[in-house]
């Protein structure tokens, strides 16, 4: 969020924070899923960069269409397993999924 939109909020009386302070996430937990955004965004990049739709992904992947999609938007019951395998599945590269997990704070 900008600093300006930051400063209004709070001069209206509104608190800002992190995702993990509204939930109660622990460092960890917070980490986690930090993670997992950061790899199921990966997996929507690379797919996307090597001209790959959702269902030619699933094909590889020996899977459907919509665990792709769910696998996408980082749905819980997405294991870090199956993202891994379907941002390789895409196509990606070491250095990409090395890339995507320096994103992680």
């Amino acid at each position: 969020m900008n600093t300006g939109k930051l400063k209004r909020l709070r001069a209206a009386g509104w608190k800002a924070g992190s995702a993990g302070e509204f939930l109660g996430l622990s460092d960890q937990e917070a980490a986690l899923v930090e993670l997992k955004l950061a790899l199921v965004a990966a997996v929507r990049e690379v797919r996307r960069k090597h001209g790959l739709s959702q269902t030619d992904l699933a094909q590889r992947m020996h899977s459907s269409q919509s665990r792709v999609a769910k696998i996408e938007t980082g749905d819980q019951s997405v294991s870090l397993d199956l993202i891994v395998r379907a941002l390789f599945a895409a196509g990606a590269t070491r250095r990409e999924l090395q890339r995507a997990l320096s994103t992680v704070a």
